[in-house]
């Protein structure tokens, strides 16, 4: 079969998608074929971009947050993860200094703050709610012991040419509504993670009541980003394996190159983060350059099972479905026999 096109996505966080992206990788490897590389995000059509979430278009690779991929699989979309990638990251539950909230212990009877947005995968109230759900279990406490506040979304800015959002809507904070409640006394304690999470923490001074991130236990980390989900649509696997094996190797090379290369990478992921170098480890911890590999570990399967459930028993999820057979192998599997016979 003869195609002009693939299409990617990736989340504005740490992914070898992204540097392979930004390193010109992928536009090389498939040049010499007449396929074009085309980024979703540079999109006009909202109707496109919206594959970034439903996954809808054909031949189409997204490398991101979990909960946008086990909803759209749960809707019915035919895809397959072919990798998974586990890049540990600041989760923190943060209250107002004063509070009297310290402990995750102390939010027993408190007020915890969840967006709602007007998107097709509620994917931060759900991200947030796993965090208040795991941080609470940890003592022993449920989440119908505390209230749960819903915050409205703010209100959505104009943009211009010189700020534009990078999926063609309105710029604006991460976390502005969920802050402008805690500011205003309406919820007790919110949640934020990555970058913009410890920029929020350190902006306000805040108490940072218990950071998920840096939890021994890899099921108490495991959130949307821990793991990223690399997905494709089923039928180009059918259709070329080749080529989705090829650009597979170019996001598992990205991974390697990042593990030697831990200044270059760092400013990568800073592009993509829209933050310094500083603020980028500081968010997802000083290794981050290690922790950009594309596989399918039992661990990273057995988070990625985990959040499907969690999801599935709050409602996120309209079906349920078997996550052993969303995974494909095959793919990964006829890399690392391509390396062997190469021997690279």
């Amino acid at each position: 079969m003869n195609m002009d096109t693939i299409w990617y996505t990736r989340c504005p966080v740490p992914t070898p998608l992204g540097i392979a992206v930004q390193e010109g990788w992928l536009a090389r490897e498939f040049a010499a074929d007449g396929i074009t590389l085309k980024s979703l995000q540079d999109n006009v059509e909202a109707e496109v971009r919206e594959s970034h979430f439903d996954h809808h278009l054909a031949h189409s690779f997204r490398q991101g947050g979990n909960i946008p991929a086990i909803w759209a699989r749960a809707k019915g979309r035919d895809t397959r993860v072919i990798g998974l990638s586990w890049t540990d990251e600041f989760q923190g539950i943060i209250a107002l200094p004063g509070s009297g909230i310290r402990t995750p212990r102390d939010l027993l009877g408190r007020r915890l703050g969840l967006t709602r947005h007007a998107v097709s995968i509620d994917f931060k109230r759900a991200a947030a709610l796993k965090a208040f759900e795991t941080a609470l279990d940890l003592e022993g406490i449920s989440l119908s012991q505390v209230e749960l506040v819903d915050v409205q979304d703010a209100p959505r800015l104009d943009t211009s040419p010189d700020y534009p959002s990078p999926f063609g809507g309105e710029r604006r904070h991460h976390y502005e509504s969920e802050v402008a409640a805690l500011l205003r006394g309406d919820v007790d304690a919110i949640f934020v993670k990555g970058v913009l999470g410890t920029q929020v923490l350190h902006m306000l001074a805040a108490q940072l009541v218990i950071d998920l991130g840096v939890h021994p236990e890899p099921l108490v980390r495991n959130g949307n980003g821990t793991p990223r989900t690399l997905t494709v649509d089923a039928s180009f696997i059918e259709q070329r394996p080749d080529l989705v094996t090829r650009f597979l190797g170019q996001v598992v090379a990205a991974g390697h190159w990042a593990a030697a290369h831990p200044r270059e990478a760092v400013a990568y992921i800073g592009r993509e983060t829209d933050a310094s170098s500083e603020w980028v480890r500081y968010g997802y911890g000083q290794n981050v350059h290690q922790r950009l590999q594309t596989n399918l570990d039992d661990s990273a399967i057995a988070g990625l099972k985990s959040f499907k459930d969690f999801l599935l028993r709050h409602g996120f999820l309209d079906a349920d479905f078997s996550v052993d057979d969303w995974i494909d192998p095959a793919p990964l599997a006829a890399l690392a026999a391509q390396h062997q016979r190469t021997g690279t």
